[in-house]
């Protein structure tokens, strides 16, 4: 009985030191390489944008304002629609500018009166001193009499235009053709005082300009460029307008112009981009950007934007070698080209970079390769 307890305990002992050497085992057991996604650097011709963020203005802003102080009667537009040229949109009580009109008209009829009363007294006057009927001192006086007359009825004239010209002032139109805007000022407001004479603002829309701030280095490349027997062709340059949504707006826009001077606190000059506007989609204080095209990149070396990583200034990529071993690989960056990146120097075409899971590699570790897959934008 004792020989046979001592075989099933060497059996268990046994099977226990067996178990232990297999644990052992699985502990020395190096873990598998992580998997990455691997891209290939490609090499193409690509074409180069630069984007800009732009502010939209119209073409031509005119601030409605009330030249005449009083009571707003009548506004005759509605707020967002197109107006014409001429096109009435306010009224202010006219009744009391009516009344100015006709007091001056009836001071320049009292003026009229006295110079006739004084023409005819000079005209009786006259011969009276061609035969020293009169003295010297009457004919004078009845000279200056008619002079002083004529200029009353100038200055009663003058008081006739100014009332006429303030009751104009009373209906209010628009000078432009474009978009009205919301009223700053309603029925029954005293308008036309320091305070509130701004009535609304007309814009027009179509086209409509996309302010863009150059700073000086980019605004001297492009001067530099047009010296260079270009300036046609930078005129001519197509411009794409991208809205808040992401949209492509459909219509190309072209150079405009550059303003006179560079802004003082930001250090850049603004270039106005024409685009058309039909529909008046697009309207004043809108925020987009403007992308142009500026050159073709030649044979450029290209991998995905996530492939490179950045610490203190300096770009690196983490290359897979042939064998999947991994070498962290310095290079020098170019421009973005959507979720491209061009590589100017470290990298030639066929070779593998990491492009997603960058953050398990180090220099030297093995990986587990897989295509990369570009994640799409939502």
């Amino acid at each position: 009985m004792k020989g046979k307890h001592l075989v099933i305990l060497m059996f268990l002992a046994a099977a226990f030191s067996s178990a232990g050497c297999q644990e052992e085992k699985k502990a020395a057991a190096p873990p598998p390489p992580p998997e990455v996604q691997v891209a290939d650097v490609m090499q193409k011709d690509v074409p180069v944008y630069q984007e800009w963020v732009a502010s939209i203005d119209g073409i031509v802003n005119a601030t409605i304002l009330a030249q005449v102080q009083g009571y707003l009667i009548k506004q005759n537009y509605k707020e967002g629609d197109f107006v014409k040229k001429g096109a009435l949109l306010f009224e202010i009580d006219p009744r009391p500018f009516q009344a100015a009109v006709d007091d001056a008209r009836a001071g320049m009829a009292k003026q009229q009166a006295v110079l006739q009363t004084a023409q005819a007294n000079l005209k009786r006057i006259l011969p009276l001193a061609a035969a020293n009927a009169v003295s010297q001192r009457d004919k004078d006086n009845a000279i200056g009499s008619v002079q002083s007359a004529e200029a009353q009825v100038l200055s009663a004239q003058a008081q006739v235009r100014k009332a006429e010209l303030d009751l104009g002032f009373t209906k209010i139109a628009s000078p432009i053709d474009g978009i009205a805007g919301a009223a700053k000022a309603q029925m029954g407001d005293l308008v036309g005082t320091p305070q509130a004479r701004v009535l609304t603002t007309v814009s027009t829309v179509n086209p409509i300009k996309a302010y863009v701030p150059l700073s000086e280095r980019e605004y001297l490349k492009a001067v530099e460029r047009s010296q260079q027997g270009a300036k046609a062709d930078a005129e001519k340059t197509a411009f794409d307008l991208i809205l808040a949504d992401g949209s492509t707006w459909p219509e190309k826009g072209t150079f405009s112009f550059a303003d006179r001077q560079v802004e003082a606190q930001t250090g850049t000059i603004r270039v106005a981009i024409l685009f058309p506007n039909p529909g008046n989609l697009l309207r004043p204080g809108q925020f987009a950007k403007v992308r142009a095209l500026m050159k073709t990149e030649k044979g450029a070396i290209l991998v995905p934007q996530r492939a490179v990583g950045e610490l203190q200034g300096s770009y690196q990529v983490a290359v897979v070698e042939a064998d999947n071993t991994v070498r962290i690989r310095g290079v020098t960056v170019g421009e973005r080209v959507g979720n491209l990146w061009v590589i100017r120097e470290g990298l030639k075409p066929g070779e593998r970079v990491v492009a997603e899971g960058t953050q398990k590699v180090g220099n030297g570790v093995k990986v587990t390769p897989k295509p990369f897959t570009p994640k799409s934008e939502a």
